[in-house]
C-alpha cells in the first residue's frame, strides 16, 4: 500500500495491500487479556527466581568472561564513571525506565486505533519476542551486570522515576532477566517494522531509539552487551517468519475474497447487454 508524502512522493507502508480488505479494530478485551496473559507467564517465571539467584549469577559471570575474551566488555568501567555523574545517571536511569513502556504502549494504542493494518503485526510479534524471552528467562536464568561484585545499581541509587529495583515494585519485576534484553529488542522490532516505508530523516529517529536504549542499558549495568545484541537477533529471526507468514496470511485472504466475488462477476458477465 502506498500514500501520498507531503511532498508528492508515493510511502510505501508496511504490511498494507489495497487488494485485501481493510481489517477492523480487534476488541479491545482480547487486546487487555492477551496482556493480562503474558502478565501471567511473566509472573510465573519471577517466581521462580530466590531459587535460581546462584545459577544467575553463575550465568551472568560467565557471560562477563566471554565478553572479556572478546575484548567487549565495558559494563564495569561505564558503571563506575556514571557514578560520578549523577545528572547524567538520573536522565539515563530516567529513560530507561520510562521510555521502554510509554513508547510501546503509546505506539500500540495509537495503531490499534488508527491503523489496525499495522497493529496487529506488530503486536504479534512484540507478543512472540516476550514468549520467547520469557522462555530462555526460564531455561537460562542470568543476573544482570549490576548485582556482580564490584558494580554500582545505578537505577536503585539515583531513586529513579517509576524505578523497579526499589519500594513496592520491585517484588514484582524480575531481577534475573537479563538475557535476552527485551528493553533492548522492542526499540529495534520499532524501528525494523517502520524502517522500509519511512523517510531517511525518520530513519535517523528510528535507528537512534534502540542505540540510545542500548546505551542506557549498558551503562547503567541493567544488561551485557551480548544480552542487547541477543534481543536484536530474536528481533530480526521473528520479523523475517514474521513476514512471511503474514504474507501467506494477506494472499489466503485476497483469493477467499476473489472466490466471493467471482460468482457475482460472472453473473454481471452473463447478463446481455440492454439494446
Amino acid at each position: 500500500m502506498t500514500i501520498d508524502s507531503r511532498d508528492g512522493a508515493e510511502v510505501s507502508l508496511p504490511h498494507a495491500s489495497a487488494a485485501t480488505p481493510a481489517p477492523r479494530r480487534s476488541p479491545w478485551w482480547l487486546e487487555l487479556l492477551t496482556i493480562a496473559w503474558l502478565a501471567w507467564v511473566y509472573d510465573l517465571v519471577n517466581n521462580l527466581a530466590p531459587l535460581r539467584l546462584q545459577v544467575a549469577l553463575r550465568h551472568a559471570r560467565g557471560i562477563l568472561r566471554l565478553e572479556r575474551s572478546l575484548g567487549i566488555d565495558p559494563e564495569l568501567s561505564l558503571d563506575r564513571w556514571l557514578v560520578g555523574h549523577k545528572t547524567l545517571a538520573v536522565a539515563l536511569s530516567d529513560y530507561y525506565d520510562n521510555v521502554h513502556f510509554i513508547a510501546t504502549l503509546g505506539l500500540l494504542a495509537y495503531l490499534w486505533w488508527r491503523r489496525a493494518d499495522l497493529y496487529r503485526p506488530l503486536r504479534s510479534a512484540l507478543v512472540l519476542i516476550n514468549v520467547i524471552g520469557f522462555a530462555v528467562f526460564w531455561l537460562y536464568p542470568v543476573a544482570p551486570p549490576r548485582l556482580l561484585d564490584g558494580f554500582t545499581d545505578i537505577v536503585a541509587s539515583t531513586d529513579a522515576f517509576g524505578s523497579w529495583h526499589t519500594g513496592p515494585l520491585a517484588s514484582e519485576a524480575n531481577q534475573l532477566a537479563a538475557m535476552p534484553s527485551l528493553h533492548g529488542a522492542y526499540p529495534m522490532l520499532i524501528a525494523v517494522f517502520f524502517w522500509k516505508g519511512s523517510s531517511n530523516r525518520k530513519r535517523i529517529l528510528l535507528a537512534a531509539y534502540p542505540l540510545c536504549m542500548a546505551f542506557s542499558l549498558v551503562y547503567s549495568g541493567e544488561h551485557f552487551v551480548i544480552d542487547i545484541f541477543v534481543g536484536w537477533l530474536y528481533v530480526f529471526i521473528t520479523f523475517y517468519f514474521g513476514s512471511k507468514l503474514l504474507d501467506r496470511w494477506e494472499a489466503r485472504q485476497l483469493r477467499k475474497q476473489q472466490a466471493r466475488d467471482e460468482p457475482a462477476v460472472l453473473q454481471r458477465e452473463a447478463v446481455p447487454a440492454a439494446p
